[in-house]
């Protein structure tokens, strides 16, 4: 537990108690570097819960394939998708052991959600993992809201863009793809909180990227409205900040597509 992780990391930042002195300590110097990155994470997770509540809601969508789920916090997935329809399905995918502990001590009375020790990346032993679980006739949601930035580009289909594009070419007709990750028009702001992250996390992170990047992920899918935005704007419960009181330094950008 010496070495900060992203998911003890994103606890703290969300208010948690799991997680260690390492991962604050690395918390505040990200803060230091990226002073809106606590309210970009709790942008993101109220994103996450308007979406899946609105999938079930008006797109009758009641599976939902999460990748890296992270540690468990209030409104989880399940828990928002359940409230609105009980027969809803969540399979959480994660390799940390610390998540998958908590995730597997907290669930496992739950017959609808499902656990996986996977690596979000691992597309083939998912669907092996998943398959007996969900509906395959039926349409699945797959989530990745705030993963995408901790993983690394690469020439291979664990690249980020062709992860998205796999997952997507796997699902049933009338699925849906929900995206949003850290993005920055600012370079500086990109490489230092890219560079920190790689060395608090011996290297296991990608990278912020920029927005048209992440509307690369959408290749071939048609998004929904209001369209590929910062996510506080996406069908927002309440009215979203003034420009002028939003982060300037970076966003958790992206949307939702019907695959």
């Amino acid at each position: 537990m010496n070495t900060p992780n992203a998911a003890r990391m994103y606890d703290w930042l969300l208010g948690g108690s799991e997680n260690f002195q390492p991962d604050r300590d690395a918390c505040v110097k990200l803060l230091g570097i990226a002073p809106t990155i606590q309210q970009l994470v709790r942008t993101s997770r109220a994103f996450l819960r308007r979406v899946v509540r609105i999938l079930v809601d008006e797109f009758e969508v009641i599976q939902f394939l999460e990748h890296g789920s992270g540690l468990p916090t209030r409104d989880n997935v399940h828990e928002v998708a359940q409230r609105a329809n009980p027969n809803a399905k969540v399979a959480y995918i994660d390799s940390d052991p610390m998540v998958l502990a908590h995730a597997r001590t907290t669930l496992h009375e739950n017959s609808n959600v499902l656990v996986v020790d996977q690596d979000v990346r691992d597309t083939a032993k998912i669907l092996e993992a998943t398959a007996g679980f969900f509906d395959w006739t039926q349409p699945i949601a797959a989530l990745f809201v705030s993963v995408l930035h901790c993983l690394r580009d690469t020439d291979d289909e664990r690249d980020p863009a062709a992860l998205v594009k796999r997952v997507a070419g796997s699902l049933p007709a009338g699925s849906y793809m929900v995206v949003c990750q850290l993005v920055s028009d600012d370079p500086v702001v990109r490489e230092k909180v890219t560079a920190l992250m790689a060395e608090v996390t011996n290297n296991n992170w990608g990278r912020v990227r920029q927005s048209h990047e992440v509307r690369r992920y959408f290749t071939g899918m048609a998004i929904e409205p209001p369209g590929l935005v910062d996510v506080v704007d996406w069908r927002p419960d309440t009215p979203p900040p003034p420009l002028n009181l939003r982060p300037k330094d970076c966003v958790e950008w992206g949307g939702v597509a019907r695959v």
